[in-house]
Protein backbone atom coordinates (compact mmCIF):
# COMPACT_ATOMS: atom_id res chain seq x y z
CA UNK A 1 0.00 0.00 0.00
CA UNK A 2 1.39 3.52 -0.92
CA UNK A 3 0.52 6.81 0.92
CA UNK A 4 -1.09 9.02 -1.23
CA UNK A 5 0.48 12.37 -2.33
CA UNK A 6 -1.67 15.22 -2.86
CA UNK A 7 -0.20 17.69 -4.73
CA UNK A 8 -1.06 21.60 -4.07
CA UNK A 9 0.73 24.39 -5.75
CA UNK A 10 1.60 27.32 -3.53
CA UNK A 11 -1.72 29.34 -2.24
CA UNK A 12 -1.78 33.07 -3.99
CA UNK A 13 -2.87 34.67 -1.15
CA UNK A 14 -1.00 38.20 -0.73
CA UNK A 15 -0.61 38.59 2.46
CA UNK A 16 -2.73 41.49 3.53
CA UNK A 17 -2.94 44.72 1.89
CA UNK A 18 -4.39 48.24 1.39
CA UNK A 19 -6.47 46.91 -1.22
CA UNK A 20 -8.13 44.10 -2.49
CA UNK A 21 -6.27 43.38 -5.39
CA UNK A 22 -2.94 43.15 -3.99
CA UNK A 23 -4.99 41.59 -0.71
CA UNK A 24 -5.40 38.05 -2.97
CA UNK A 25 -4.50 37.16 -6.24
CA UNK A 26 -7.97 35.17 -7.49
CA UNK A 27 -6.22 34.51 -11.10
CA UNK A 28 -4.96 30.84 -10.15
CA UNK A 29 -3.84 29.32 -13.75
CA UNK A 30 -5.41 26.42 -13.76
CA UNK A 31 -2.09 25.21 -16.51
CA UNK A 32 0.35 25.75 -13.61
CA UNK A 33 3.01 23.00 -12.88
CA UNK A 34 5.72 22.01 -10.90
CA UNK A 35 7.89 22.22 -13.29
CA UNK A 36 6.48 25.61 -15.06
CA UNK A 37 6.59 27.52 -11.41
CA UNK A 38 8.96 29.20 -9.95
CA UNK A 39 10.77 30.48 -12.31
CA UNK A 40 9.72 34.63 -11.61
CA UNK A 41 10.57 36.57 -8.77
CA UNK A 42 6.73 37.15 -8.39
CA UNK A 43 6.04 32.87 -7.74
CA UNK A 44 8.40 33.31 -4.63
CA UNK A 45 7.28 36.08 -3.52
CA UNK A 46 3.19 34.54 -3.90
CA UNK A 47 4.57 30.90 -2.89
CA UNK A 48 5.84 32.43 0.26
CA UNK A 49 2.78 34.08 1.18
CA UNK A 50 0.65 31.31 0.63
CA UNK A 51 2.22 29.88 3.48
CA UNK A 52 0.51 32.05 5.81
CA UNK A 53 -2.37 29.88 5.78
CA UNK A 54 -0.86 27.09 7.67
CA UNK A 55 -0.63 29.19 10.47
CA UNK A 56 -3.10 26.96 12.50
CA UNK A 57 -2.57 27.58 15.98
CA UNK A 58 -5.57 29.54 16.09
CA UNK A 59 -7.99 27.22 14.08
CA UNK A 60 -9.26 24.33 15.61
CA UNK A 61 -11.12 25.69 18.75
CA UNK A 62 -11.57 22.01 20.52
CA UNK A 63 -7.43 22.02 20.46
CA UNK A 64 -6.50 25.25 21.51
CA UNK A 65 -7.71 28.35 24.26
CA UNK A 66 -7.12 26.23 27.45
CA UNK A 67 -10.41 24.13 25.97
CA UNK A 68 -9.81 21.07 28.15
CA UNK A 69 -7.68 22.54 30.36
CA UNK A 70 -7.26 22.67 33.84
CA UNK A 71 -8.13 26.44 33.06
CA UNK A 72 -11.01 26.06 31.12
CA UNK A 73 -14.50 24.15 31.96
CA UNK A 74 -15.49 23.40 28.41
CA UNK A 75 -18.66 21.84 26.98
CA UNK A 76 -19.04 18.25 27.19
CA UNK A 77 -17.97 16.00 24.17
CA UNK A 78 -14.48 18.36 23.19
CA UNK A 79 -11.27 16.27 21.80
CA UNK A 80 -9.50 18.16 25.02
CA UNK A 81 -11.65 17.37 27.42
CA UNK A 82 -10.91 13.76 26.39
CA UNK A 83 -7.74 14.29 25.85
CA UNK A 84 -7.37 16.23 29.77
CA UNK A 85 -9.17 13.12 31.29
CA UNK A 86 -6.38 10.75 29.78
CA UNK A 87 -9.21 9.48 27.25
CA UNK A 88 -7.34 9.97 23.85
CA UNK A 89 -7.62 6.99 21.59
CA UNK A 90 -5.29 6.38 18.77
CA UNK A 91 -7.45 7.92 15.92
CA UNK A 92 -7.04 5.98 12.13
CA UNK A 93 -6.41 10.05 10.74
CA UNK A 94 -5.56 13.35 12.37
CA UNK A 95 -5.26 16.53 9.97
CA UNK A 96 -2.75 17.86 13.10
CA UNK A 97 -0.13 15.14 11.57
CA UNK A 98 -1.16 15.18 7.59
CA UNK A 99 -1.56 18.82 6.88
CA UNK A 100 1.80 20.08 8.55
CA UNK A 101 3.05 17.85 5.82
CA UNK A 102 1.25 19.10 3.26
CA UNK A 103 2.41 22.49 4.10
CA UNK A 104 5.84 21.15 4.59
CA UNK A 105 5.64 19.89 0.78
CA UNK A 106 4.65 23.39 -0.63
CA UNK A 107 7.81 24.81 1.17
CA UNK A 108 10.41 22.44 0.56
CA UNK A 109 9.20 22.59 -3.34
CA UNK A 110 9.83 26.71 -3.08
CA UNK A 111 13.27 26.27 -1.42
CA UNK A 112 14.38 23.47 -3.96
CA UNK A 113 13.63 25.97 -6.53
CA UNK A 114 15.36 28.78 -4.89
CA UNK A 115 18.37 26.71 -4.96
CA UNK A 116 18.91 26.69 -8.79
CA UNK A 117 17.40 30.38 -9.29
CA UNK A 118 19.69 33.17 -10.59
CA UNK A 119 18.40 36.02 -8.48
CA UNK A 120 19.37 34.63 -4.93
CA UNK A 121 18.86 38.38 -3.58
CA UNK A 122 15.41 39.12 -4.77
CA UNK A 123 14.37 35.69 -3.00
CA UNK A 124 15.95 35.17 -0.02
CA UNK A 125 13.36 36.46 2.41
CA UNK A 126 11.12 34.39 0.63
CA UNK A 127 13.35 31.22 1.00
CA UNK A 128 13.89 32.16 4.49
CA UNK A 129 10.26 32.83 5.27
CA UNK A 130 10.08 29.21 3.91
CA UNK A 131 12.74 27.96 6.28
CA UNK A 132 10.77 29.30 9.07
CA UNK A 133 7.39 27.86 8.11
CA UNK A 134 9.31 24.66 7.96
CA UNK A 135 10.85 24.89 11.55
CA UNK A 136 7.10 26.07 12.61
CA UNK A 137 6.01 23.10 11.34
CA UNK A 138 7.88 20.55 12.62
CA UNK A 139 7.76 21.90 15.82
CA UNK A 140 4.13 21.85 16.35
CA UNK A 141 4.71 18.28 15.13
CA UNK A 142 7.00 17.47 18.04
CA UNK A 143 5.00 18.75 20.59
CA UNK A 144 2.30 16.79 19.50
CA UNK A 145 3.77 13.71 18.68
CA UNK A 146 7.35 13.47 20.00
CA UNK A 147 9.91 12.68 17.40
CA UNK A 148 8.29 12.58 14.09
CA UNK A 149 9.87 12.32 10.27
CA UNK A 150 11.86 14.66 9.38
CA UNK A 151 11.13 16.06 5.73
CA UNK A 152 13.32 18.33 3.91
CA UNK A 153 12.63 17.90 0.44
CA UNK A 154 9.09 17.89 -1.68
CA UNK A 155 8.18 13.48 -1.55
CA UNK A 156 6.87 11.80 -4.28
CA UNK A 157 5.11 8.10 -3.73
CA UNK A 158 7.93 6.40 -3.82
CA UNK A 159 10.34 8.13 -0.99
CA UNK A 160 11.97 6.45 1.35
CA UNK A 161 10.75 8.88 4.49
CA UNK A 162 7.13 7.79 3.66
CA UNK A 163 7.97 4.20 5.06
CA UNK A 164 10.49 4.41 6.82
CA UNK A 165 11.01 5.30 10.67
CA UNK A 166 11.27 9.15 12.46
CA UNK A 167 13.59 10.84 13.82
CA UNK A 168 13.72 11.38 17.53
CA UNK A 169 12.66 14.41 19.06
CA UNK A 170 16.17 15.33 19.84
CA UNK A 171 17.16 15.23 16.31
CA UNK A 172 14.08 17.63 14.89
CA UNK A 173 14.83 20.09 17.85
CA UNK A 174 18.04 20.24 15.88
CA UNK A 175 16.43 20.66 12.13
CA UNK A 176 14.32 23.23 13.56
CA UNK A 177 16.79 25.17 15.12
CA UNK A 178 18.97 25.07 11.45
CA UNK A 179 16.17 26.16 10.10
CA UNK A 180 15.41 28.75 11.73
CA UNK A 181 18.98 30.05 11.73
CA UNK A 182 18.45 30.31 8.06
CA UNK A 183 15.36 32.21 8.62
CA UNK A 184 16.76 35.05 10.81
CA UNK A 185 19.64 35.31 8.72
CA UNK A 186 17.80 35.95 5.74
CA UNK A 187 14.05 37.79 7.25
CA UNK A 188 14.05 41.45 6.97
CA UNK A 189 14.01 43.37 10.35
CA UNK A 190 10.22 44.39 12.18
CA UNK A 191 11.34 47.89 11.82
CA UNK A 192 11.55 47.53 7.81
CA UNK A 193 8.80 45.89 7.26
CA UNK A 194 5.65 48.08 6.50
CA UNK A 195 2.69 49.18 4.39
CA UNK A 196 0.92 45.85 2.92
CA UNK A 197 3.86 43.96 4.27
CA UNK A 198 2.79 44.26 7.71
CA UNK A 199 2.25 41.07 9.34
CA UNK A 200 4.58 39.27 7.25
CA UNK A 201 7.33 37.18 9.85
CA UNK A 202 10.52 39.26 10.92
CA UNK A 203 13.60 38.68 11.91
CA UNK A 204 12.34 39.29 16.08
CA UNK A 205 9.50 37.04 15.48
CA UNK A 206 11.97 33.84 13.88
CA UNK A 207 14.39 34.41 17.09
CA UNK A 208 11.21 34.61 19.71
CA UNK A 209 10.03 31.24 18.07
CA UNK A 210 13.60 29.86 18.62
CA UNK A 211 13.50 31.24 22.22
CA UNK A 212 10.57 29.61 22.61
CA UNK A 213 11.39 26.10 20.94
CA UNK A 214 14.79 26.16 22.84
CA UNK A 215 12.82 27.00 26.68
CA UNK A 216 10.53 24.07 25.43
CA UNK A 217 13.14 21.63 24.83
CA UNK A 218 15.28 22.89 27.27
CA UNK A 219 12.97 22.52 30.54
CA UNK A 220 11.03 19.12 28.49
CA UNK A 221 14.90 17.62 29.11
CA UNK A 222 14.91 18.99 32.48
CA UNK A 223 11.79 17.95 33.94
CA UNK A 224 10.46 15.11 31.69
CA UNK A 225 13.62 13.83 30.45
CA UNK A 226 13.43 10.69 28.15
CA UNK A 227 10.71 8.84 29.46
CA UNK A 228 8.52 9.49 26.88
CA UNK A 229 11.31 8.50 24.30
CA UNK A 230 9.61 5.55 23.01
CA UNK A 231 8.62 7.26 20.01
CA UNK A 232 11.56 6.46 18.52
CA UNK A 233 12.68 4.11 15.38
CA UNK A 234 12.51 0.68 15.34
CA UNK A 235 16.25 -0.19 16.13
CA UNK A 236 15.21 1.45 19.63
CA UNK A 237 17.09 4.92 18.76
CA UNK A 238 13.58 6.94 20.89
CA UNK A 239 16.32 8.75 22.42
CA UNK A 240 18.93 9.13 19.63
CA UNK A 241 20.78 12.53 19.81
CA UNK A 242 19.81 13.28 23.44
CA UNK A 243 22.97 15.51 25.38
CA UNK A 244 21.82 16.94 28.98
CA UNK A 245 24.31 19.42 28.44
CA UNK A 246 22.16 21.32 25.83
CA UNK A 247 19.87 22.13 28.59
CA UNK A 248 21.86 24.94 29.88
CA UNK A 249 23.03 26.00 26.60
CA UNK A 250 19.41 26.30 25.22
CA UNK A 251 18.65 28.06 28.24
CA UNK A 252 21.31 30.52 27.29
CA UNK A 253 20.80 31.02 24.21
CA UNK A 254 16.90 31.92 24.99
CA UNK A 255 18.47 34.48 27.18
CA UNK A 256 20.57 35.86 24.56
CA UNK A 257 17.68 35.94 22.04
CA UNK A 258 14.70 37.68 24.79
CA UNK A 259 17.17 40.06 25.75
CA UNK A 260 17.95 41.23 21.69
CA UNK A 261 14.61 41.65 21.55
CA UNK A 262 13.60 43.48 24.53
CA UNK A 263 16.42 45.73 23.72
CA UNK A 264 15.75 46.30 20.15
CA UNK A 265 13.50 49.16 20.88
CA UNK A 266 11.38 47.72 18.00
CA UNK A 267 8.35 46.47 20.39
CA UNK A 268 6.59 47.70 23.37
CA UNK A 269 3.70 46.72 25.83
CA UNK A 270 0.78 47.73 24.63
CA UNK A 271 -0.35 49.87 27.59
CA UNK A 272 -3.05 52.35 27.75
CA UNK A 273 -4.95 51.86 31.00
CA UNK A 274 -5.10 55.35 31.31
CA UNK A 275 -7.74 55.91 28.46
CA UNK A 276 -9.22 52.30 29.42
CA UNK A 277 -10.03 52.22 32.58
CA UNK A 278 -7.25 50.28 33.39
CA UNK A 279 -8.69 47.15 30.89
CA UNK A 280 -5.94 47.00 28.63
CA UNK A 281 -5.38 43.45 28.71
CA UNK A 282 -8.94 43.48 27.40
CA UNK A 283 -8.99 46.00 24.51
CA UNK A 284 -5.60 44.57 22.96
CA UNK A 285 -7.13 41.20 22.11
CA UNK A 286 -9.56 42.98 20.34
CA UNK A 287 -8.09 45.98 18.54
CA UNK A 288 -9.65 46.82 15.18
CA UNK A 289 -10.28 50.44 13.84
CA UNK A 290 -11.15 53.50 16.03
CA UNK A 291 -14.09 51.72 16.88
CA UNK A 292 -13.06 49.02 18.42
CA UNK A 293 -12.67 50.20 22.02
CA UNK A 294 -13.64 53.67 23.63
CA UNK A 295 -10.32 55.43 23.38
CA UNK A 296 -10.47 55.07 19.46
CA UNK A 297 -7.32 53.20 19.28
CA UNK A 298 -6.43 51.04 16.01
CA UNK A 299 -4.22 48.49 14.70
CA UNK A 300 -1.47 51.18 14.36
CA UNK A 301 -1.06 51.78 18.16
CA UNK A 302 -0.32 47.85 18.57
CA UNK A 303 3.81 47.39 18.72
CA UNK A 304 3.30 44.33 21.28
CA UNK A 305 2.75 41.44 18.33
CA UNK A 306 5.91 39.90 17.40
CA UNK A 307 4.49 36.91 15.74
CA UNK A 308 0.59 37.18 14.80
CA UNK A 309 -1.71 36.15 11.99
CA UNK A 310 -3.21 38.99 10.32
CA UNK A 311 -7.46 39.68 10.18
CA UNK A 312 -8.92 42.25 8.01
CA UNK A 313 -12.70 43.51 8.57
CA UNK A 314 -13.06 43.30 4.36
CA UNK A 315 -10.60 40.95 3.26
CA UNK A 316 -10.36 38.12 6.43
CA UNK A 317 -13.15 38.03 8.63
CA UNK A 318 -12.46 35.72 11.32
CA UNK A 319 -15.41 33.78 10.70
CA UNK A 320 -16.21 31.33 14.06
CA UNK A 321 -13.38 32.01 15.23
CA UNK A 322 -13.43 34.44 18.16
CA UNK A 323 -16.10 35.72 19.78
CA UNK A 324 -18.92 32.87 18.69
CA UNK A 325 -16.83 30.21 19.97
CA UNK A 326 -15.66 31.81 23.09
CA UNK A 327 -18.61 33.57 24.60
CA UNK A 328 -20.18 30.04 24.57
CA UNK A 329 -17.97 27.05 25.35
CA UNK A 330 -14.69 28.69 27.42
CA UNK A 331 -15.73 28.82 30.87
CA UNK A 332 -13.03 30.00 33.38
CA UNK A 333 -12.36 27.60 36.30
CA UNK A 334 -12.04 28.29 40.02
CA UNK A 335 -8.88 27.69 39.34
CA UNK A 336 -7.40 30.41 37.15
CA UNK A 337 -9.67 32.69 38.97
CA UNK A 338 -8.15 32.18 42.32
CA UNK A 339 -4.66 32.24 40.77
CA UNK A 340 -4.76 36.29 40.13
CA UNK A 341 -3.33 38.28 42.55
CA UNK A 342 -4.48 41.08 45.00
CA UNK A 343 -3.67 44.84 44.25
CA UNK A 344 -1.10 44.56 47.15
CA UNK A 345 0.79 41.52 45.07
CA UNK A 346 -0.17 39.27 47.53
CA UNK A 347 -1.81 35.59 46.46
CA UNK A 348 -5.99 35.93 47.75
CA UNK A 349 -5.22 33.67 50.72
CA UNK A 350 -2.64 36.00 52.06
CA UNK A 351 -3.82 39.91 51.02
CA UNK A 352 -5.87 41.35 53.97
CA UNK A 353 -7.71 42.89 50.91
CA UNK A 354 -9.73 40.08 49.13
CA UNK A 355 -13.22 40.57 49.74
CA UNK A 356 -14.46 36.61 49.85
CA UNK A 357 -16.87 34.92 48.19
CA UNK A 358 -20.11 36.39 49.30
CA UNK A 359 -21.49 38.32 46.37
CA UNK A 360 -20.34 37.70 42.93
CA UNK A 361 -18.50 40.97 42.89
CA UNK A 362 -16.85 40.82 46.37
CA UNK A 363 -14.13 38.65 44.68
CA UNK A 364 -13.28 41.01 41.56
CA UNK A 365 -12.10 43.77 44.31
CA UNK A 366 -8.35 45.01 44.86
CA UNK A 367 -7.44 42.18 42.40
CA UNK A 368 -4.78 42.40 39.22
CA UNK A 369 -6.23 44.21 36.32
CA UNK A 370 -6.87 41.34 33.99
CA UNK A 371 -9.38 39.97 36.48
CA UNK A 372 -11.91 42.02 35.03
CA UNK A 373 -10.05 42.53 31.74
CA UNK A 374 -10.82 38.65 30.96
CA UNK A 375 -13.44 37.64 32.85
CA UNK A 376 -16.57 40.58 32.78
CA UNK A 377 -18.45 41.71 29.78
CA UNK A 378 -17.58 45.43 28.91
CA UNK A 379 -20.44 46.99 27.75
CA UNK A 380 -20.38 49.53 30.45
CA UNK A 381 -16.55 49.86 30.54
CA UNK A 382 -14.52 49.27 33.87
CA UNK A 383 -17.55 48.18 35.80
CA UNK A 384 -17.18 45.34 37.77
CA UNK A 385 -20.46 43.12 37.32
CA UNK A 386 -23.41 42.39 39.51
CA UNK A 387 -26.40 39.63 39.86
CA UNK A 388 -28.80 42.48 39.34
CA UNK A 389 -26.85 44.03 35.43
CA UNK A 390 -25.30 40.65 34.15
CA UNK A 391 -27.00 37.65 33.75
CA UNK A 392 -24.46 35.80 32.35
CA UNK A 393 -22.83 35.54 36.80
CA UNK A 394 -26.63 33.94 37.65
CA UNK A 395 -25.85 29.92 38.10
CA UNK A 396 -29.28 28.80 36.41
CA UNK A 397 -28.67 26.86 33.61
CA UNK A 398 -26.53 23.62 32.87
CA UNK A 399 -22.78 24.29 31.97
CA UNK A 400 -22.76 27.66 33.72
CA UNK A 401 -20.18 27.38 35.89
CA UNK A 402 -19.71 31.06 37.54
CA UNK A 403 -17.96 32.89 35.66
CA UNK A 404 -18.07 34.76 31.95
CA UNK A 405 -15.03 34.76 29.79
CA UNK A 406 -14.68 38.19 28.09
CA UNK A 407 -10.94 37.60 26.22
CA UNK A 408 -11.00 37.65 22.76
CA UNK A 409 -14.62 38.93 23.05
CA UNK A 410 -15.84 42.05 20.68
CA UNK A 411 -16.89 44.57 22.62
CA UNK A 412 -20.27 45.40 23.91
CA UNK A 413 -20.80 41.48 22.49
CA UNK A 414 -24.10 40.30 22.26
CA UNK A 415 -25.68 43.82 22.78
CA UNK A 416 -27.68 45.65 20.42
CA UNK A 417 -24.97 48.48 19.54
CA UNK A 418 -22.07 45.83 19.46
CA UNK A 419 -19.01 47.18 17.69
CA UNK A 420 -19.28 43.73 15.09
CA UNK A 421 -21.90 41.45 14.52
CA UNK A 422 -20.91 37.51 15.66
CA UNK A 423 -18.46 35.96 13.30
CA UNK A 424 -17.40 39.59 11.46
CA UNK A 425 -14.73 39.74 13.71
CA UNK A 426 -11.31 41.10 12.70
CA UNK A 427 -8.62 41.35 15.39
CA UNK A 428 -5.72 39.82 14.98
CA UNK A 429 -4.16 37.12 16.76
CA UNK A 430 -1.27 36.93 18.68
CA UNK A 431 1.15 33.81 18.93
CA UNK A 432 4.15 35.61 20.16
CA UNK A 433 3.95 38.97 22.17
CA UNK A 434 6.39 41.09 23.76
CA UNK A 435 4.72 40.19 26.90
CA UNK A 436 5.91 36.36 26.19
CA UNK A 437 9.28 37.41 25.25
CA UNK A 438 9.90 39.07 29.24
CA UNK A 439 8.20 35.72 30.81
CA UNK A 440 10.54 33.82 28.40
CA UNK A 441 13.64 35.53 29.55
CA UNK A 442 12.56 35.66 33.19
CA UNK A 443 11.59 31.56 33.40
CA UNK A 444 15.37 30.74 31.41
CA UNK A 445 17.28 32.98 34.13
CA UNK A 446 15.54 30.98 36.77
CA UNK A 447 15.88 27.83 35.28
CA UNK A 448 19.92 28.91 34.60
CA UNK A 449 20.69 29.77 38.09
CA UNK A 450 17.79 29.04 40.16
CA UNK A 451 16.72 33.11 40.66
CA UNK A 452 16.52 36.48 39.29
CA UNK A 453 18.36 39.59 40.26
CA UNK A 454 15.75 42.34 41.10
CA UNK A 455 17.50 44.08 38.10
CA UNK A 456 16.21 41.12 36.10
CA UNK A 457 13.40 41.33 37.10
CA UNK A 458 12.84 44.88 36.71
CA UNK A 459 13.49 44.48 32.99
CA UNK A 460 10.93 41.51 32.67
CA UNK A 461 8.28 40.13 34.80
CA UNK A 462 7.71 43.20 36.78
CA UNK A 463 7.18 45.19 33.23
CA UNK A 464 4.20 42.67 32.95
CA UNK A 465 2.73 42.90 35.91
CA UNK A 466 2.88 46.56 36.06
CA UNK A 467 0.45 46.97 33.35
CA UNK A 468 -1.71 44.68 35.34
CA UNK A 469 -1.58 47.17 37.94
CA UNK A 470 0.03 45.22 40.82
CA UNK A 471 3.52 46.14 42.31
CA UNK A 472 6.93 44.80 41.80
CA UNK A 473 8.31 41.60 42.60
CA UNK A 474 11.80 42.05 44.62
CA UNK A 475 13.48 38.90 46.63
CA UNK A 476 12.73 40.94 49.51
CA UNK A 477 9.58 41.13 49.05
CA UNK A 478 9.61 37.09 47.87
CA UNK A 479 10.91 36.31 51.24
CA UNK A 480 9.15 38.73 53.26
CA UNK A 481 5.82 36.56 52.06
CA UNK A 482 7.44 33.50 51.72
CA UNK A 483 6.70 33.67 48.17
CA UNK A 484 9.06 32.09 45.62
CA UNK A 485 10.03 33.44 42.27
CA UNK A 486 9.21 30.01 39.97
CA UNK A 487 5.77 29.85 41.57
CA UNK A 488 5.54 33.35 40.49
CA UNK A 489 7.20 33.09 36.93
CA UNK A 490 4.48 30.50 35.93
CA UNK A 491 1.53 32.14 37.84
CA UNK A 492 2.48 35.23 35.63
CA UNK A 493 2.73 33.18 32.61
CA UNK A 494 -0.53 31.36 33.27
CA UNK A 495 -2.29 34.43 33.76
CA UNK A 496 -1.14 36.64 31.11
CA UNK A 497 -1.43 33.70 28.40
CA UNK A 498 -4.80 32.66 29.45
CA UNK A 499 -6.46 31.03 26.59
CA UNK A 500 -4.03 31.84 23.84
CA UNK A 501 -2.86 28.87 21.79
CA UNK A 502 -2.66 25.71 23.21
CA UNK A 503 0.50 27.16 26.40
CA UNK A 504 -1.24 25.59 29.03
CA UNK A 505 -0.84 22.09 28.27
CA UNK A 506 2.76 22.39 26.85
CA UNK A 507 3.56 24.38 29.74
CA UNK A 508 1.98 21.57 32.06
CA UNK A 509 3.98 18.59 30.08
CA UNK A 510 6.96 20.94 29.56
CA UNK A 511 7.49 21.27 33.53
CA UNK A 512 6.74 17.71 34.17
CA UNK A 513 3.40 18.49 36.12
CA UNK A 514 0.53 17.38 33.46
CA UNK A 515 -0.13 14.40 35.86
CA UNK A 516 -0.92 16.27 38.88
CA UNK A 517 -2.34 19.35 37.58
CA UNK A 518 -4.48 17.72 34.95
CA UNK A 519 -5.41 15.15 37.30
CA UNK A 520 -7.23 17.19 39.86
CA UNK A 521 -11.03 18.15 40.28
CA UNK A 522 -12.07 21.07 38.41
CA UNK A 523 -14.15 23.35 39.80
CA UNK A 524 -16.62 26.39 39.93
CA UNK A 525 -18.02 28.94 41.77
CA UNK A 526 -17.96 29.02 45.44
CA UNK A 527 -21.11 28.03 46.52
CA UNK A 528 -20.95 27.73 50.45
CA UNK A 529 -21.13 30.97 52.36
CA UNK A 530 -22.76 33.06 49.11
CA UNK A 531 -25.81 34.32 47.26
CA UNK A 532 -26.09 30.93 45.10
CA UNK A 533 -26.37 29.01 48.75
CA UNK A 534 -29.66 30.94 49.72
CA UNK A 535 -31.36 31.22 46.53
CA UNK A 536 -32.22 28.67 44.25
CA UNK A 537 -33.40 31.37 41.50
CA UNK A 538 -29.94 32.17 41.50
CA UNK A 539 -28.88 28.57 41.59
CA UNK A 540 -30.26 25.49 41.30
CA UNK A 541 -27.98 22.13 42.36
CA UNK A 542 -30.06 19.93 40.56
CA UNK A 543 -29.18 21.58 37.01
CA UNK A 544 -25.18 20.28 37.48
CA UNK A 545 -24.28 16.67 36.83
CA UNK A 546 -22.03 16.43 39.94
CA UNK A 547 -22.39 17.51 43.30
CA UNK A 548 -20.73 20.10 45.65
CA UNK A 549 -17.21 19.29 46.93
CA UNK A 550 -15.20 21.32 49.53
CA UNK A 551 -11.89 22.55 48.35
CA UNK A 552 -9.12 25.10 49.48
CA UNK A 553 -10.27 28.53 48.57
CA UNK A 554 -9.10 32.07 49.54
CA UNK A 555 -10.86 31.73 52.79
CA UNK A 556 -9.95 28.50 53.54
CA UNK A 557 -11.86 25.30 53.04
CA UNK A 558 -15.57 26.01 51.03
CA UNK A 559 -18.03 24.02 49.17
CA UNK A 560 -17.63 24.54 45.26
CA UNK A 561 -19.36 23.83 42.11
CA UNK A 562 -17.83 20.60 40.49
CA UNK A 563 -17.15 21.02 36.68
CA UNK A 564 -15.53 17.62 36.27
CA UNK A 565 -14.35 15.41 39.48
CA UNK A 566 -10.80 14.53 39.89
CA UNK A 567 -11.94 10.51 39.85
CA UNK A 568 -12.96 11.43 36.19
CA UNK A 569 -9.44 12.47 35.32
CA UNK A 570 -6.82 10.23 34.48
CA UNK A 571 -4.09 11.95 32.82
CA UNK A 572 -0.59 10.50 33.19
CA UNK A 573 2.78 10.25 31.67
CA UNK A 574 1.75 8.25 28.68
CA UNK A 575 -0.81 10.95 27.55
CA UNK A 576 2.06 13.94 27.08
CA UNK A 577 2.25 12.49 23.67
CA UNK A 578 -0.57 12.19 21.34
CA UNK A 579 -1.59 8.87 19.49
CA UNK A 580 0.11 8.61 16.10
CA UNK A 581 -2.64 7.80 13.28
CA UNK A 582 -2.76 4.05 12.79
CA UNK A 583 -3.17 4.31 8.98
CA UNK A 584 0.60 5.84 9.05
CA UNK A 585 1.69 3.04 11.40
CA UNK A 586 -0.26 0.56 8.48
CA UNK A 587 1.50 2.32 5.45
CA UNK A 588 5.03 1.48 7.00
CA UNK A 589 4.14 -2.46 8.28
CA UNK A 590 4.98 -1.07 11.52
CA UNK A 591 8.38 0.89 10.63
CA UNK A 592 7.01 4.09 12.53
CA UNK A 593 6.19 3.01 15.89
CA UNK A 594 3.18 4.11 18.13
CA UNK A 595 3.73 6.40 20.86
CA UNK A 596 3.65 4.14 24.48
CA UNK A 597 0.53 3.76 25.99
CA UNK A 598 -1.84 3.92 23.22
Amino acid sequence: MKKVIYLILPCLMVFFTSCEDDFIDLDHPSSLTEGSYYNQVDHFLTGSNGLYGGLYRWQDQAIYSDHGSDLVGYEEGSAMQEYSRGETQAPATDGYYNNPYTQIRNLNLLIERAEVFEDQAAISQYVATAYFFRAYHHFNLMQRYGGVTIVTRSLDVDSDELYGPRNSRYEVTAQILADLDAAIAGLPNEANIGGSEKGKISKEAAQAFKADVLLHEATWMKYVGTDTDGDGTSSGAGSAGYDPANINTYLNEVVSLTKSIMDSGTFELWDYNNQLNNLSSNFLFILEDGGSNPAGLDKATNKEFIFYTKYDFTFRQAGTLVSHVYGGRVKPSRKIIDMLLCSDGLPIDQSPLFQGYANPEDEFQNRDYRMYSYFTNHDDVGVIPTIANDPDLRLSGTNNFGYFNAKFMSWKWGSSDAYRATRTESFDMPLMRLAEVYLMYAEALYELNGSLTDAQMNESINLVKARAGLPALTNAFLTANNMDIETEIRRERTVELYSEGATRFNDLKRWGIAEQELGATIFGAVIEGTVWETDTNLYNPSNYGFPEETTTTGVGPRRCLVVQPGSTRNFSKSNYLFPLPTNEIGITKGVLLQNPGY
